[in-house]
């Protein structure tokens, strides 16, 4: 979906960054690229290029958690059960919601298997969101989507579904009309 997104606004006429985890995706080729491995890697990235931007859609789907202990040693198996600790990770679109201009705008993206629209509304607004997409595992390594635009005020603002190109270009044209305009 963050390819589709990126070439979707650049087809529109605007300059795209991408902050990336290791993924096999083929970004546009016109749009900046930086790679990143772990979320707090993408939070640095983010907040520092967040400075420079007109908005950020937050479509990455970055680790909630990660491991409270990292070996530098292979963990050997011993034939016992082992206990794996694990903290959650910095909310990237959460933290530049927070740290927003007033001339900035965030847009989410909510990925949930259960009440899909209320979870998104939450999220919404516990990350400072000024509009959020809403959509389930059915469009992870899928060809297709099918997302709700939700506002602040939870309004569905539009139901959009078909493949993951006409996703973004229809996504984007919502954004644009209302976050983008001068």
């Amino acid at each position: 979906m963050g390819a589709a997104l990126a070439q979707a606004a650049l087809a529109m006429g605007h300059q795209v960054t991408v902050i990336s985890g290791p993924v096999v995706v083929d970004y546009p080729q016109a749009a900046t690229v930086l790679p990143v491995v772990t979320t707090a890697e993408m939070l640095q990235v983010a907040k520092s290029k967040f400075r420079e931007c007109d908005g950020v859609i937050g479509a990455a789907a970055p680790c909630d958690y990660m491991p409270y202990t990292v070996r530098a040693q292979k963990i050997s198996k011993t034939g016992q059960p082992l206990m794996i600790e694990l903290i959650e990770t910095p909310d990237v679109v959460a933290s530049l919601g927070q740290c927003k201009r007033a001339d900035q705008w965030v847009v989410g993206f909510a990925l949930e298997t259960e009440d899909q629209r209320f979870r998104a509304i939450v999220k919404l607004e516990r990350k400072h969101c000024d509009l959020m997409v809403s959509n389930g595992p059915s469009a992870i390594d899928a060809a297709t989507n099918e997302v709700e635009l939700l506002s602040p005020a939870g309004d569905v603002l539009a139901s959009i579904q078909g493949s993951k190109a006409d996703v973004a270009t229809q996504l984007l044209a919502e954004i644009d009309a209302r976050l983008m305009t001068v």
